[in-house]
């Protein structure tokens, strides 16, 4: 923690904007992992030195990448990340749709006719004689 409460501030603010590499689903404020501990200290550190908000997030995306960013930006290389989930959703409801759609084919198919219907009656009724007419 710093002394000064208005760069804790601003180090808990920007923090909020950056993932814990660690736990990946939280951001570096949020979360205890020790690597969280270390990069808060870090922006801390760089923010004495007079660094600004960009520097500091350009600093940490050079050495982990976009996926520091809580928010990545959309690029290609970030277009997955962005568009995974809807493909994701997209690709079920298919899939979901042309299951239910052979499956009202299958059972169109499986209906009997009048005669088959007549047969299985004779059948399940018993009588045999049915059967050979």
């Amino acid at each position: 923690m710093a002394a000064d409460p208005a760069l804790e501030e601003r180090v808990m603010a920007l923090s909020n904007e950056l993932r814990c590499l660690v736990c990946q689903n939280q951001t570096l404020a949020d979360s205890n992992a020790p690597l969280a501990e270390d990069l808060r200290n870090q922006i801390r550190e760089r923010m004495r030195a007079g660094a600004s908000n960009h520097d500091i997030i350009d600093f940490l995306v050079e050495r982990y990448g976009d996926f520091v960013l809580y928010r990545p930006p959309w690029k290609a290389r970030t277009l997955l990340l962005w568009l995974g989930p809807m493909l994701l959703m997209i690709g079920g409801l298919a899939a979901l749709y042309y299951r239910l759609a052979r499956r009202r084919r299958e059972h169109a198919r499986s209906e009997l006719s009048g005669e088959e219907r007549a047969r299985a009656a004779a059948l399940l009724s018993g009588d045999a004689g049915a059967e050979k007419r």
